[in-house]
């Protein structure tokens, strides 16, 4: 595998890996560039970058609404792991992972941004210590551990503790029960043993969340752009789903995902009035970015 890796980096054109972390042509790592560009000459022309993140996370996210839902975007290789990004489609985690990227990119003042510069975000918060070596295992597969590894390297801040917690007692087991569901498991049995030896170590972890029937007594302190982690009751991973937070002008705090229920970017009710809609949802976990 790692000769045929070698071969195939050969073979791309220097243009098309201008950054370490990019392992695969952007002609399967970058889908819909036109939707990237339109938010840029937007963002540029109104100068979003002075806005705090999280309100510019606001402003990204809504210009995402109504991209339809699609699974499974990340499986985009045999073999090859690479930084990825579909405008086209987007899933809980690409929705918000893109429109944080975004906001972060914004930071850097300039008159144009590529596809790379995105893509290079994907890669700081996506893999383990923010780098992409090209194996399926450098990605963080389980949100619990997004926030533990992001929080660490200053990403985000979790304040999941700044509110009233329990522990969840969760068994992380999704990934190398349900294998045939994910492109790199299916076609690399040696990945498998890996996968159950991450999710045990996830298990191991302590992770705690508010309870659902805390959530309605902390919205006021939530602000735009923060990351909520949809905790779970069953087995599987600590979280099932995740989006942001959209403060609307009655200054609620409503709950802007990728949803396979609508099957497109929305923004759905309150936090809690969402919670309270999926008798198999526990509670949130909260990250605020940095």
């Amino acid at each position: 595998m790692k000769i045929l890796f070698l071969l195939l980096l050969a073979m791309m054109p220097l243009s098309q890996l201008s950054r370490a972390g990019e392992k695969l042509p952007q002609s399967l790592t970058f889908i819909g560039k036109s939707k990237f560009e339109a938010i840029n000459k937007k963002a540029i022309a109104q100068n979003w970058r002075k806005l705090p993140i999280g309100d510019r996370m606001a402003k990204i996210a809504l210009e995402l609404r109504g991209i339809p839902y699609k699974g499974y975007t990340l499986e985009i290789h045999d073999h090859i792991e690479s930084p990825s990004v579909n405008f086209k489609g987007l899933d809980c985690w690409t929705f918000f992972e893109v429109t944080m990227g975004m906001a972060r990119m914004y930071e850097t003042k300039k008159s144009g941004f590529t596809s790379s510069d995105l893509l290079a975000q994907i890669e700081h918060t996506r893999y383990r210590n923010g780098v992409c070596n090209g194996h399926y295992m450098d990605r963080i597969h389980f949100l619990a551990e997004w926030y533990k590894d992001n929080d660490k390297r200053k990403t985000i801040d979790d304040i999941t503790r700044k509110f009233p917690t329990v522990v969840m007692n969760n068994k992380c087991n999704e990934m190398s029960k349900l294998w045939r569901h994910y492109r790199y498991l299916k076609m690399n049995p040696s990945l498998r043993p890996l996968m159950a030896q991450s999710e045990r170590e996830m298990t191991a972890m302590t992770v705690r969340m508010v309870p659902k029937n805390q959530v309605a007594g902390i919205e006021k302190y939530l602000r735009n752009g923060d990351i909520i982690g949809i905790a779970r009751h069953k087995d599987g991973s600590y979280c099932s789903h995740v989006g942001i937070i959209i403060k609307d002008s009655q200054g609620q705090s409503r709950f802007m995902h990728a949803s396979s229920t609508y099957k497109k970017v929305v923004i759905d009710k309150t936090i809690s009035g969402y919670l309270n809609s999926f008798s198999k949802h526990a509670g949130i976990l909260i990250a605020r970015p940095r």
